[in-house]
């Protein structure tokens, strides 16, 4: 038997309607049975009643001995004309009574005056509907107990035939509405069908396809919608991850070709020592640049997965930038630039990572920064509250330069980015992840890389989120 979960959606619909609808038409039997069987005994009762008022009108009008054939006429007129019917009438005296003997008193107990009770008789195999009543003493005539019986056999049929029809019924409607049911439910289902078609027909080949939502149910269109979506977002990761590679493959060639340049030059004849030496020392330059490239990456895939453990401390991020600025003093008095910290905030964070986050700023700057300019960096509190670690905090690294452009400013994050005005700048190389780095690093904390540039000045930085 297929387990209930591998059923298609048609069949359990169609199963669920047939269960609704035999639990329906169930209650509705019920409920007309019931209503049925009141019926048949207000009708049993309201015959009873007619039929004993009829013999006990005739009790009371006489009086006298004589006169009592005249009772027992009617009552076999009575009995006669409709052979379910049974009358007894019990008294004192042998001469006033009607019918082969009283009932079994303990059985006819029931029968109270004008309370309609069951009686059971030995030829019967169900039971009578019985009335009684007792005609006080009236002349000659001593005090008379009149018991009127209907059999109660055809009604009992006829409610075992009506069951029997509501229980065919029933199991035939709850098995005409599962066909139905089936029927309607694959109707319905024709759109997800065609909707799953379509998503079979997408292939890695082409990224660009969507699910076309259009004569859709609105409820499968905003499952279209939002699969496109997904679509949409895989679609330029897709493209991110190539770019990426590209990137990857374009950075480390060059060291690679530098490498195997100078080695292929340097193997070409003899060489002097001091000359294998000069190779050597440039081969490791390259080496050192791809090892960079390789922990650089290798840094943001941890990060992206979240396998960087933090290990927060709360301490002032001024005296962090002031650590870094030292750490970096050789590069700004090189380049000729100043350092100024400005503002003061207390900030829960990882301090290796804020200042590795800090070098790559200051480098940044110091890259575009205009010589013998200050750079400068701005600490705030989140909320404005010196000291509360809680608020959280953002830290800006500004310089003094040339502006960069909009275009660039919403891409600087990206890995391998560079502003291609800068990729070569005073000789020295770099592979466009320090920002990237830094966005990480933000993004390890709760806070958010910003950016932005104009009049002559470039501030980039980074937020802290409260812990």
């Amino acid at each position: 038997m297929t387990p209930w979960r591998e059923l298609p959606i048609a069949r359990r619909l169609a199963a669920m309607f047939a269960g609704a609808a035999l639990l329906v038409f169930a209650l509705v039997g019920i409920a007309l049975y019931q209503v049925l069987q009141t019926q048949i005994v207000r009708y049993q009762h309201a015959e009873l009643e007619t039929k004993l008022r009829y013999v006990a009108g005739s009790v009371n009008a006489c009086e006298l001995r004589e006169r009592w054939h005249k009772v027992e006429d009617k009552v076999d007129s009575l009995v006669s004309s409709d052979r379910s019917t049974k009358v007894w009438a019990w008294s004192d005296s042998a001469l006033f009574r009607i019918g082969a003997g009283a009932p079994p008193v303990e059985a006819a107990r029931g029968a109270a005056d004008r309370g309609m009770g069951r009686l059971w008789l030995a030829d019967s195999d169900a039971p009578y509907r019985v009335l009684a009543q007792t005609i006080p003493a009236k002349g000659e005539r001593p005090p008379v107990r009149i018991w009127v019986a209907i059999d109660s056999q055809p009604y009992r049929a006829a409610l075992r035939s009506f069951a029997f029809a509501l229980v065919a019924l029933g199991l035939g409607g709850a098995a005409l509405v599962a066909l139905l049911g089936h029927w309607i439910a694959q109707v319905g289902l024709r759109p997800l069908q065609r909707l799953s078609s379509d998503a079979q027909r997408l292939s890695p080949s082409n990224l660009s396809q969507r699910l076309q939502p259009t004569d859709l149910p609105p409820e499968l269109g905003r499952v279209a919608g939002a699969f496109n979506g997904a679509l949409d977002r895989l679609e330029a990761a897709y493209t991110r991850l190539e770019a990426f590679n590209a990137d990857v493959a374009h950075e480390l060639r060059t060291p690679l070709t530098n490498l195997m340049g100078q080695t292929q030059v340097a193997l070409q004849r003899p060489r002097e020592a001091q000359r294998l030496t000069e190779v050597l020392t440039s081969n490791l330059e390259e080496l050192e640049r791809m090892r960079g490239i390789v922990n650089d990456m290798l840094f943001l895939s941890r990060a992206g997965q979240g396998d960087i453990a933090l290990d927060r401390v709360c301490v002032p991020l001024a005296a962090e930038v002031a650590k870094t600025g030292e750490f970096l003093e050789y590069l700004l008095e090189e380049a000729g630039m100043r350092l100024r910290i400005d503002g003061a905030a207390d900030a829960w964070i990882d301090t290796s990572l804020f200042r590795r986050a800090m070098t790559n700023l200051l480098h940044n700057a110091v890259q575009h920064a205009t010589p013998g300019s200050e750079i400068v960096v701005e600490v705030r509190c989140g909320e404005a509250v010196p000291g509360d670690c809680g608020s959280g905090a953002s830290v800006a690294v500004r310089n003094e330069g040339k502006c960069v452009e909009p275009q660039h400013l919403a891409r600087m994050f990206d890995r391998f980015y560079r502003v291609d005005e800068a990729r070569e700048h005073r000789g020295e190389r770099h592979h466009g992840l320090g920002l990237s780095i830094v966005k990480a690093i933000a993004s390890l904390h709760g806070g958010n890389v910003f950016a932005n540039s104009g009049e002559g000045r470039t501030t980039v930085g980074f937020s802290l989120a409260a812990p």
